[in-house]
């Protein structure tokens, strides 16, 4: 059964399904602590009283930083077919992000002054609860001795910054670029069994962009943290993010253009994409607001849901 923990500055709580929540005693002040303290999110789990309402309460990420930050890339076969990959020949592969991009389900998406195409990618996270060493070989049995929570991840992405660099490290590490919770969902044996249950929901405006469940993952969360451990260890409170459906803001400008760019200087190829995605309304904006959200159909499972608005970066802030 899934306990939901959410994180203010006051401490650690245990949030029913009505939304009320009430105090864990643990002296935790990182998410790895806490979930070594799991006696303690039991014992406030199971209390009949002391209940009250979240009220002005700002809701806090629930992974506490630093932390690793490990996303899966194009994971999702809508979102290949989207990339104009075939997603039989997706391999599986990763990258890093800056804790430092790490903010809360309700703080404001800040765009750089330099960035024009800002995109949004809702991702399930995988929050761990135990080391995983290197050449683990995990599997569907043994994935819940490594996860011990799911967090709702927006996976903010520089495009005009990702895309010529050929990198993803600067394009998605700036401060804000990772909103995580509201909360951070207890999970077991059962729950991980049964992922593809979770519906990934990201609306910008009230409009929907992204639709779908972790049925479409080309590579589900068992293998990817079997290939995760060939060469990277990860440790109590880390995250993986895995992958995002279909519907982002970026697409590919399909083989024919792709074709006619292969035959362009660099310089002269990057100028013209860009100046078509530049006409793509659907790239975030100051004044847009991104909503995203995970839960099963019955809500027994259910993870929040964030409302993170975009601004542009102040002066201060450009400095």
């Amino acid at each position: 059964m899934s306990t939901a923990v959410v994180r203010t500055h006051e401490g650690w709580w245990v949030q029913r399904a009505d939304g009320r929540i009430r105090p864990v005693e643990t002296d935790a002040a990182t998410t790895a602590e806490l979930l070594a303290d799991r006696p303690a999110v039991e014992r406030a789990a199971r209390a009949e009283g002391g209940w009250e309402e979240p009220g002005p309460r700002e809701l806090l990420s629930p992974v506490t930083t630093p932390c690793r930050v490990v996303a899966q890339m194009v994971n999702y076969r809508s979102h290949a077919v989207d990339s104009g990959f075939d997603p039989d020949l997706v391999p599986t592969a990763f990258f890093r992000k800056a804790s430092g991009s790490v903010t809360g389900p309700a703080s404001e998406i800040v765009r750089p002054e330099h960035v024009r195409l800002l995109d949004y990618e809702v991702e399930l996270g995988l929050v761990f609860g135990a080391p995983l060493p290197l050449n683990s070989d995990v599997t569907p049995g043994s994935l819940p001795h490594y996860i011990a929570g799911l967090v709702v991840a927006n996976d903010i992405s520089a495009r005009d910054l990702q895309l010529p660099k050929t990198q993803f490290y600067e394009s998605k590490s700036y401060p804000t670029f990772t909103p995580l919770g509201p909360r951070l969902v207890l999970v077991d044996e059962q729950d991980l069994a049964s992922l593809d249950r979770l519906r990934l929901l990201c609306t910008v405006n009230g409009e929907v962009r992204q639709d779908s469940t972790p049925a479409d993952m080309i590579t589900k969360p068992d293998r990817a943290l079997t290939a995760l451990a060939r060469f990277q260890e990860m440790a109590p409170g880390d995250v993986l993010l895995t992958g995002t459906p279909g519907g982002t803001a970026l697409r590919s400008p399909g083989k024919a253009l792709e074709l006619i760019g292969s035959l362009l200087p660099p310089a002269k190829k990057w100028r013209a994409f860009f100046a078509r995605q530049e006409k793509n309304p659907a790239y975030l904006k100051p004044g847009d607001t991104v909503t995203t959200s995970i839960a099963t159909p019955d809500a027994s499972l259910d993870l929040g849901t964030q409302r993170t608005p975009v601004r542009a970066a102040t002066a201060k802030e450009r400095t």
